[in-house]
């Protein structure tokens, strides 16, 4: 009996490491089929969006989602500890003289691993004490590398919301490539404006992605305000990206094919890591009728475009192949996926505060509120 509880503890306190050490310090994807951690999110997951029809659609809804990303990181943490914990009790049990029980185990196991030490309790045989120096040390490293963790992860989330913040005098709140496009047409400023903004899109992309698959919790971190996300940002990049590439002239068409390349490559890979398969979107994001409004837009502010039979039909082909992944990963974290172009025009979120709730006041400051380019 003895024995069996000795191989049960190391077996799971060497599991809980290896989950721990695959989720905090290894930067790669991990395709074992059985991960508690991933069995953790998926489930809990669920649970949370079950809960989350009780709250009122809107900013509310939205506020309950936002809490699941730190909130479930740090129950992750908990029950890491609490099985480690659990695991050295019952080694300290398995080599403990007859007559310790296995809750004053479970104690000493706690006090030892929380480096507390109160001494109402110590270990009684060589073998439980040098259970103690190791168990105390393995504390001492999770802890740490708990606290080391933390302001890793919020840099890489502060890294990804800085570009979507960006996006809001750029494409608007939510982002919408055709309003990327009339503010910043292809050749405004000799072209420079839109290729830099591709550019940083490209690096963006690859942050993210990156971020994503070393910490695939980031997924979970909402942005500061409802109508922004990192998948409406991806979105928006890969939707101005594939105009360029087919209907849109000027610009920099290499450039537009790298970021096309690298926000795609992010897409496909962010399904993969929740194992979320490519879904049909259950509304056309930009309908024939819709394209036609925008590149008469387009046409009016000095764009070049190309509205041809062949020019739609590469859109469409280009469209193919990134939207279904995009459905797929808005219907998995209830993240909208924006249109291409919205009917509907609503103020920026630069334009609005708690005071100021309309864009005329911005007269003040120099700037025409029926300026297309601020419309």
């Amino acid at each position: 009996m003895q024995t069996a509880k000795a191989l049960l503890g190391l077996v799971l306190v060497l599991f809980v490491l290896l989950e721990a050490f695959e989720a905090l310090v290894l930067p790669r994807r991990v395709l074992r089929p059985f991960r508690f951690t991933r069995l953790y999110y998926r489930n809990i997951w669920w649970l949370w969006l079950a809960a989350a029809r009780l709250c009122a659609a809107g900013h509310r809804r939205q506020t309950f989602l936002s809490l699941f990303g730190p909130l479930s990181l740090f129950v992750l943490f908990a029950f890491w500890a609490a099985a480690l914990i659990v695991g050295f009790g019952l080694g300290h049990n398995a080599v403990a003289p007859a007559g310790v029980n296995l809750i004053d185990s479970m104690y000493l196991s706690g006090t030892t691993f929380t480096t507390l030490g109160y001494g109402d309790l110590t270990p009684a045989t060589p073998a439980a004490r040098a259970l103690s120096v190791v168990e105390a040390a393995t504390g001492f490293g999770f802890f740490a590398v708990v606290i080391s963790y933390l302001p890793v992860l919020y840099q890489a989330f502060s890294s990804r919301e800085a570009f979507i913040a960006l996006l809001d005098s750029r494409a608007g709140s939510p982002p919408a490539a055709g309003r990327l496009l009339l503010r910043t047409p292809p050749l405004a400023d000799g072209g420079s404006c839109l290729t830099g903004f591709l550019t940083e899109a490209e690096r963006w992309t690859a942050t993210v992605l990156e971020g994503h698959l070393s910490f695939p919790v980031l997924g979970y971190y909402r942005s500061q305000h409802d109508n922004q996300s990192w998948l409406a940002a991806l979105t928006c990049t890969l939707d101005t990206t594939a105009l360029l590439l087919t209907v849109v002239e000027g610009g920099s068409r290499t450039q537009a094919r790298l970021t096309f390349a690298m926000a795609r490559h992010a897409v496909v890979d962010l399904g993969l890591v929740i194992r979320r398969q490519p879904k049909a979107p259950v509304e056309d994001r930009l309908p024939p009728a819709r394209l036609t409004e925008l590149l008469a837009a387009l046409r009016t502010a000095g764009v070049k475009v190309r509205d041809d039979d062949g020019a739609r039909a590469k859109l469409e082909e280009l469209r193919e192949l990134y939207e279904p992944f995009l459905a797929g990963l808005g219907t998995f974290f209830r993240l909208p996926v924006p249109v291409v172009w919205p009917t509907e025009e609503g103020p920026d979120n630069w334009r609005t505060s708690a005071w100021v709730r309309r864009a005329g006041p911005l007269t003040s400051l120099g700037i025409d509120p029926k300026d297309d380019h601020f419309s």
